[in-house]
């Protein structure tokens, strides 16, 4: 018995369906005048999810080299308490 082949359609080969989605760009290496400080609560807001965790970065778009200063920023407001650690409590 032959094994037939068959024609890869329109999706690709895995049959993906999902339409291409641009590859997100670092704001701290697109814009070289953006810093990242722990005493700026509102720079690190949208790192930090509604619960208190810390965004990871390929939902981010941040660089390995900046989501590892962000987290350390992120850091080191938790313990000074400038960002809180969890969502606040009903």
């Amino acid at each position: 018995m032959a094994m037939e082949r068959r024609e890869r359609g329109p999706q690709g080969e895995r049959g993906d369906k999902r339409p291409y989605q641009k590859k997100k760009v670092c704001r701290f290496c697109k814009n070289r005048g953006l810093t990242i400080d722990y005493k700026d609560a509102k720079a690190l807001r949208p790192y930090i999810t509604e619960r208190g965790r810390i965004v990871p970065r390929r939902i981010s778009g941040t660089c390995a080299k900046h989501q590892r200063v962000v987290s350390t920023a992120i850091k080191r407001a938790r313990n000074l308490a400038i960002v809180p650690f969890t969502a606040t409590s009903i």
